[in-house]
């Protein structure tokens, strides 16, 4: 389990990724359940905001405000910015320090460091305080801006704001992200001479960048040294991130020796903890302990999102368990969650990898013909392995249902070798009609090339058709003949 997953990409103050179950159970018309459904691609939320108000409903600004917040848990960034805005411009109530530093952030995550520095200039005096000059630093270490970062702390060190451990761990987020991991303590020691207490956070970037340079001991002592702290409580992350360098580095009594305290740690409700457990004792090949704590998972948090049985499916294929996969499998189709093809593809790719393609063949039948989504992708993958084996008759059965779901998916292309592959086939024994068939299918999704032609031209010929307009096509599509070409050809008077 690579290390940065305990952490969000860029690490955040918790290193922690909240669950939402997107269910809305009040039936009552609210704004709240106009704009939560929307989605994150592209919809606007304005038109909504707008109309509500034309309808005669009023708006306070404590639900505005309620409805940003839940947009930036859920990442749906241009949205919240989008509403923020519109708070500002209507002018319904005065933005607070604290609402301009919301707006900042959201201005550097969907418009860039840039637009946030041009709000920040424009603020008043009186507005450009800890929280907003935060914000901004904030917005560069996102960037990777090591100079304005560095900038801007010196700034806020200046006037006086960098008396938290929040513009610290800014900092050596920044060296995180850029690679410079022996650079974290150096920030770490500047924090305390400056009289500023470590956090939870603090010391876990600093143990990760003990742990990603190989340097065990340096862990183990700032580790020792956390939990010496009287105003740190531990949690169960730390211990999770010094289990997933113990586990790299092949330490497996330490590894159970951290993991078990990580659980001692876990809120009972906690499923995105139960999942870094249930990830990293896979990682260990300890199947019991996947188990176990999947039961008190489901025992704990009594509902389970896709995101639990994702990690659970993704252990379990690490194990090459199917069977116990295929079990919770079960248990996600009778969940009542929402349909997403990426939890029974967890299954099916293992099954392909594994050499397994008739099962995952057969998942993919059964979810077709449950009306259910799946990609071309998938299918195409399942045809490599049968042409793999030469079953090329299956792989072609499975290639004509990648390109039939082609169309919707249009960044997927068909694989080079295994088209050639059938193409060669259905030109030697396939039918003028199932030659036809695959290149109408192929055409969908890349354009005509001279193999598809061939195909043509040999059942076409097998069958004692004339070919003249197949070559004058072939012709137009600025095809020349070649050497196969005129063997092919040559197959006429023979």
């Amino acid at each position: 389990m690579n290390s940065t997953k305990l952490f969000s990409k860029y690490p955040t103050q918790n290193g922690l990724i909240s669950r939402f179950y997107y269910t809305n159970r009040v039936n009552k018309d609210t704004l709240y359940s106009r704009i939560s459904p929307l989605g994150s691609h592209g919809k606007s939320v304005e038109a909504e905001l707008e109309d509500w108000l034309k309808n005669g409903n009023k708006i306070r600004v404590s639900e505005l405000q309620r409805i940003i917040h839940d947009l930036r848990k859920r990442k749906r960034f241009t949205q919240a910015l989008e509403v923020s805005e519109w708070l500002n411009k209507k002018g319904l109530c005065a933005f607070s320090p604290t609402e301009h530093a919301v707006q900042l952030d959201l201005f550097g995550k969907v418009r860039g460091f840039l637009s946030a520095e041009s709000y920040f200039d424009k603020l008043n005096d009186q507005d450009k305080n800890e929280k907003t000059y935060g914000a901004l630093l904030n917005c560069y270490v996102r960037q990777r801006q090591k100079d304005k970062s560095l900038s801007q702390l010196q700034k806020m060190k200046e006037l006086g704001f960098a008396s938290s451990a929040l513009t610290y761990n800014d900092i050596m987020c920044l060296y995180t992200n850029i690679g410079k991991h022996e650079k974290v303590t150096n920030i770490m020691r500047e924090m305390k001479e400056n009289k500023v207490s470590p956090d939870n956070f603090s010391y876990r970037i600093c143990i990760n960048s003990y742990g990603v340079r190989s340097d065990l001991e340096g862990m183990e002592r700032i580790l020792t040294e956390m939990e010496s702290q009287p105003h740190i409580k531990m949690d169960w992350n730390t211990y999770a991130v010094v289990a997933n360098f113990y586990i790299k580095a092949g330490l497996t009594e330490k590894a159970i020796d951290a993991l078990k305290k990580s659980e001692q740690k876990l809120d009972n409700k906690d499923g995105t903890g139960y999942n870094h457990l249930i990830s990293l004792y896979a990682s260990l090949g300890n199947k019991a302990e996947v188990l176990r704590l999947w039961g008190l998972e489901k025992d704990a948090c009594k509902r389970y999102i896709n995101k639990d049985f994702i990690t659970m499916l993704q252990s379990l294929v690490k194990l090459d368990e199917f069977e116990e996969a295929e079990k919770v499998l079960k248990e996600w189709e009778s969940s009542g969650n929402c349909y997403d093809f990426r939890i029974p593809n967890i299954v099916i790719v293992r099954y392909t990898e594994k050499g397994l393609h008739e099962k995952a063949e057969s998942m993919l039948e059964n979810l077709m013909k449950k009306g259910k989504a799946t990609t071309p992708k998938s299918w195409g993958d399942v045809a490599t392995v049968y042409l793999d084996k030469g079953q090329v008759k299956k792989a072609l059965r499975c290639m004509k249902a990648a390109l039939s779901l082609a169309v919707e998916k249009k960044g997927w292309k068909p694989n080079l070798r295994v088209i050639t592959s059938i193409l060669d086939w259905l030109g030697d024994g396939g039918s003028i009609h199932d030659v036809e068939d695959f290149v109408t299918s192929l055409r969908r999704t890349i354009p005509i090339d001279r193999k598809m032609y061939h195909a043509l031209l040999k059942a076409n010929i097998r069958d004692g058709k004339r070919v003249d307009k197949l070559l004058d096509l072939m012709k137009a599509d600025k095809i020349d003949e070649d050497e196969e070409t005129k063997t092919i050809l040559a197959m006429k008077s023979s």
